[in-house]
């Protein structure tokens, strides 16, 4: 009978154990944050680290379960951003600057794109040699947040221009060809390359990058509202983490991350080139990795904010320079 109530003993004493190890082992796991994110545009190798991320479960790795919203030329991620339809957004640094000058409070808590793509693309046999030779002439331009750092060279160059509004589809290719444009509006990692496939060679086209004219604007950031991050800065730094991840394991694995993407653009129906989508990316990885390797990816360098900001105020863009510490909250590792 002692034995029997001594099995029992031990038995119950296990049973106890095994339900307070269960207790224990499944408190230590946190249910996972659901949080949104819109880029700028639709899937391509542009934001090949988001969706590297969130395809390999890097996002939830960091506590996350991450809903990605196709951004587009009619879905504003700053204003979803704004009107909390989405938690998180990407945009240019000169847009974010100047939407917190104009009362908009959001932060950047990621600079992704370390050195400006954008840039101007005009035919050798137009004769435009220099920034001065574009004076009277037809000039390409995309609206929304393309047109900030075009003006900025406009306003530094005293141009006078006659700005041709530049669809977003790849139409304005054509335009540029016929020579309905002398001076075509392009990223690096995009739109020229569409063009020098379009029947034009490189030897063929002169290049004006911004950045080479003293108008580095840092493109792509990551932002979010600041009473968003006052809330839970651990989130934040959490989604710019695993974001930053994301891309470095496109640096070591370019044609997953491409097998990635076009998965996801297939899903949207979005034709995809594998050829253009790996210039596209190689291009990323440019411009992503910052010049000095010390300094850690996703960083907002006060140089380039002052350089941006002033920029923006001295073309009468903005009237005050919000302050960088009060702009920027740092999240890398």
């Amino acid at each position: 009978m002692r034995e029997r109530t001594r099995s029992s003993v031990a038995l119950v004493g296990t049973v106890i154990l095994i339900f307070f190890l269960l207790i224990i082992l499944g408190g230590g796991q946190s249910p996972l944050k659901k949080i949104s994110f819109m880029p700028q545009w639709f899937p391509q190798a542009e934001f090949a680290g988001y969706y590297v991320a969130l395809d390999k479960g890097i996002y939830k790795k960091y506590g996350i379960d991450l809903t990605i919203m196709p951004g587009g030329a009619e879905r504003s991620s700053v204003d979803y951003v704004a009107s909390k339809k989405a938690d998180f957004g990407g945009t240019w640094l000169s847009t974010a600057i100047q939407k917190r000058a104009q009362g908009l409070k959001i932060v950047n808590i990621a600079q992704v794109i370390q050195r400006s793509a954008l840039m101007f693309i005009v035919k050798k046999s137009s004769g435009i040699e220099t920034p001065q030779d574009m004076n009277g002439k037809k000039v390409g331009l995309w609206r929304g947040d393309f047109q900030l750092q075009p003006q900025a060279f406009f306003k530094k160059y005293n141009l006078k221009v006659k700005v041709i509004p530049q669809p977003f589809s790849t139409d304005y290719i054509d335009l540029f060809l016929m020579d309905a444009l002398d001076v075509a509006t392009a990223m690096w990692y995009n739109e020229y390359h569409l063009i020098i496939n379009s029947g034009l060679n490189p030897d063929e086209l002169n290049t004006f990058f911004f950045h080479d004219y003293g108008l580095n604007f840092p493109e792509n950031g990551i932002y979010v509202l600041e009473e968003t991050y006052r809330k839970d800065p651990e989130l934040c730094c959490a989604f710019v983490r695993a974001t930053m991840e994301g891309w470095e394991y496109c640096f070591e694995h370019h044609e997953e991350a491409l097998d990635i993407v076009i998965k996801y653009m297939k899903e949207l129906y979005i034709p995809a080139s594998r050829v253009h989508q790996r210039w596209m990316l190689e291009r990323m990885i440019d411009i992503i990795q910052p010049l000095d390797r010390s300094v850690p990816l996703g960083t907002l360098l006060p140089e380039d904010y002052e350089r941006v900001a002033q920029t923006l105020k001295e073309s009468r863009l903005i009237k005050e320079v919000p302050s960088y510490e009060e702009f920027y909250k740092k999240c890398q590792r």
